[in-house]
């Protein structure tokens, strides 16, 4: 009778039935069981700055978050934040009131969810959308309500209108991502704008995922939305190391928000994680006031590395969106005779020793994103090299005369 029951009902509950396991951890094995080279997941395959390194060393031997750190993070964290805050963008937070360390910008969402959506509240969302989004709304009881943006002179765009037009008196909150995981797309001010106007107008909630904000290529703006008018006591916004200083395994992340949404959502995170990362927070308190030339260089490497990529996916015959933001590069396949992204990445490990992500695992509408494969370029510029010459053997070969 091992692994039986008495009851009929799933292990699982509903909420989350239609998750499986993620498409991330699908294509990782993948990778490690065909040796091919992975620019599914968005992880680097370096670490980043010696000396954020060493601090966490540093930090671990000093006896320094060893033991439990306090629940809304340690005051040199949560003081950076601030400071990092100001320098960038302007905006002044109160380290004790306004900031809350998370265990990476994951459980933000998830936290920010769980405190402010209650059953029956619809929460809008940009779609495709990052996986964890969907979930998180599950969990709260909430309804899902995607925006789609679409494909446009080389680029996917938001469309104003349909935004607008999905709000109704059940909307409880807007949850908006840019730099957008995974198109690229970095949001105008005149987009904002519109999205403060009508969350002001519809007295709605913003969650903003801002974890790609240090990405941003050609003259693209990153502008958080919580500096435009009316958005300050309203918007909870979402930052992290893990992008920005390319330690993602560290898991630490961040809220900053007017006190009461902060007190809000800790109120959730409290009994998610408690506290996480503690010798890595004093690390990434040191990361976050290095000198604005790290954040310069560290943009261009990655604007280097993803016209490499682009250049290489273009050459083998994929239609290529250049990202304006993010270390992903949305492609279609369909110049390459093949329209469904599952069947596309499911076989290119074995034919051409890469592994890409379908972007439909990121939309609810499955057949708007079906054509669509997303590359991560956050890789060695060697490592991308060598995907390149794999890749442009996908390149058609024209017929014989």
């Amino acid at each position: 009778m091992t692994g039986m029951t008495s009851s009929a009902r799933p292990f699982l509950n509903r909420r989350l039935a239609e998750f499986g396991t993620t498409i991330f951890a699908e294509m990782s094995a993948l990778a490690v069981r065909t040796g091919a080279i992975n620019l599914g997941q968005g992880f680097p395959d370096t670490d980043g700055p010696e000396e954020v390194r060493e601090a966490a060393v540093r930090a671990l031997r000093d006896g320094r978050g060893n033991q439990y750190p306090p629940g809304p993070g340690v005051p040199e964290l949560r003081a950076a934040i601030a400071a990092h805050q100001r320098h960038w963008y302007g905006l002044d937070h109160d380290p004790d009131t306004e900031v809350l360390v998370t265990a990476g910008a994951t459980e933000a969402i998830a936290a920010a969810l769980l405190a402010l959506v209650e059953p029956g509240d619809e929460v809008v969302a940009l779609e495709p959308y990052y996986d964890s989004y969907a979930a998180c709304v599950a969990m709260a009881g909430g309804t899902r309500v995607p925006v789609t943006l679409r494909p446009h002179e080389g680029a996917f765009r938001l469309d104003l209108d349909e935004l607008r037009d999905a709000v109704t008196d059940r909307t409880r909150l807007l949850l908006i991502n840019t730099p957008h995981n995974p198109t690229g797309t970095v949001l105008a001010r005149e987009e904002l704008a519109a999205v403060a106007e009508l969350a002001v107008e519809r007295d709605l909630l913003v969650v903003t995922d801002e974890v790609y904000e240090h990405l941003v290529f050609d003259g693209a703006e990153h502008l958080p939305l919580a500096s435009f008018p009316g958005m300050r006591e309203r918007t909870v916004t979402i930052g992290s190391a893990g992008k920005t200083f390319s330690f993602t395994g560290w898991k630490v992340g961040w809220i900053t928000a007017a006190p009461a949404l902060v007190t809000a959502v800790r109120s959730a995170k409290q009994y998610l994680t408690y506290v996480s990362a503690g010798p890595f927070q004093y690390a990434v308190a040191e990361a976050l006031a290095l000198p604005d030339s790290y954040f310069t260089g560290f943009r261009d490497d990655l604007r280097a590395k993803r016209d490499l990529l682009a250049a290489g996916l273009a050459e083998a015959g994929f239609g290529v969106f250049r990202p304006a933001g993010t270390y992903f590069v949305t492609t279609d396949i369909r110049p390459l005779g093949f329209d469904d992204g599952f069947a596309f990445c499911r076989a290119l490990p074995e034919r051409a020793g890469v592994v890409a992500i379908p972007n439909a695992v990121f939309y609810d509408h499955r057949e708007q994103g079906a054509p669509f494969v997303r590359f991560a370029f956050c890789k060695r510029t060697a490592v991308l090299e060598e995907a390149v010459r794999r890749l442009t053997a996908l390149a058609p070969r024209p017929a014989a005369g």
